[in-house]
């Protein structure tokens, strides 16, 4: 069982590294939008930069809808997009595609990866 378990670590680590090599940090220094304001909706582009989403803290007004995208540096699981304490939970495939909602509540918001391995920051003022 335990050369089993060993393999299984193995395995992962290889994908983990894989990744990193494929779709690891974006270094052209253009991926990222970050917030723009386009009539009530505000536009939020969220790029990667060393391992993690990029900007890693976004600021956004409450009761006003916001639409969050991920542009083509962003890879991998970081692609499944959730933010818990608003029940958001999706796959975004393209830069195309977009999650939004509407903050109702003030205050500091973690969003992440469906695996928790990247972070940020979503602050409702």
């Amino acid at each position: 069982m335990s050369k089993f378990i060993f393999a299984v670590v193995i395995i992962l680590v290889l994908a983990f590294g894989i990744f990193l090599i494929k779709g690891g940090p974006d270094t052209s220094g253009n991926a990222v939008d970050g917030n723009t304001n386009s009539g009530d909706i505000q536009k939020v582009t969220l790029g990667m930069k060393n391992g993690n989403y990029y900007p890693n803290t976004v600021t956004v007004k409450v009761n006003q809808p916001v639409r969050i995208y991920l542009d083509k540096s962003v890879s991998g699981c970081y692609r499944s997009f959730t933010i818990r304490d608003f029940g958001i939970a999706k796959n975004l495939p393209t830069p195309n595609d977009y999650v939004e909602f509407t903050p109702i509540k003030t205050g500091s918001f973690r969003f992440a990866c469906s695996m928790g391995m990247g972070t940020g920051t979503l602050v409702v003022e």
